[in-house]
């Protein structure tokens, strides 16, 4: 039988309550889908199982195992497809990565469990600022730009245009579509110019449609 007595069992649980509220906080701090008591359930329910794997005669490292592959599950529910881009990815990794985290405190490497906390705390904080950072630097869209009429010069104008603003262009596509020429560009640059250009071109009197993804 169990022994609920503070035992080697019982650190691991409250260990793994410590590790998942760790990140909890973070998640919930952030408004992520995942928040506090969702992380912690997750981080505890892995540690439960785990050390369940290793209990008296029904110890069967199968049930530690057959966690990576439910928890996958979990961690794909959350991810989803936004109006621009893949939405979820980090929370899922965030679900992935917390699973391992309570198996290896389920495992009785307690202080390891620790440490990798805090790395993920260092990873979702500090690193986020270094991603905003780079993408501040170099930031890639895709535009769509629907001219007035179908003159080709309106093409070069709006691509000298946009280097005033200093902003890369590359020419994806091209539709005409009635009496309007519709171009799809990939643009690159500075965060802060391309933001600058997008605001100015909607005043621009050749465009007649102006769309940023």
């Amino acid at each position: 039988m169990f022994d609920w007595t503070f035992n080697d069992n019982t650190q691991a649980i409250l260990i793994s309550i410590l590790c998942g509220s760790i990140i909890g906080f973070e998640r919930e701090f952030k408004n992520k889908s995942a928040g506090f008591r969702t992380v912690i359930l997750i981080c505890f329910g892995s540690t439960i199982f785990t050390l369940l794997s290793r209990m008296g005669n029904i110890s069967d490292d199968r049930i530690a195992a057959n966690i990576i592959t439910g928890i996958g599950f979990l961690g794909a529910g959350v991810i989803y497809q936004g109006k621009f881009s893949v939405q979820g990815l980090t929370t899922a990794a965030v679900i992935w990565t917390m699973a391992s985290i309570g198996m290896i405190v389920g495992f009785g490497e307690f202080q390891f469990g620790i440490a990798l906390t805090i790395c993920m705390v260092i990873i979702l904080s500090l690193f986020q600022k270094l991603e905003l950072y780079m993408a501040n630097i170099y930031h890639l869209r895709t535009i769509h730009v629907t001219f007035r009429d179908i003159k080709i010069d309106y093409l070069d104008e709006f691509e000298k245009f946009m280097l005033t603003h200093s902003v890369k262009l590359n020419r994806k596509g091209l539709e005409k579509n009635g009496g309007h020429l519709t171009v799809v560009y990939e643009v690159t640059g500075n965060r802060k110019n391309i933001r600058r250009a997008s605001e100015e071109i909607v005043a621009l009197d050749y465009v007649d449609h102006f769309r940023n993804l």
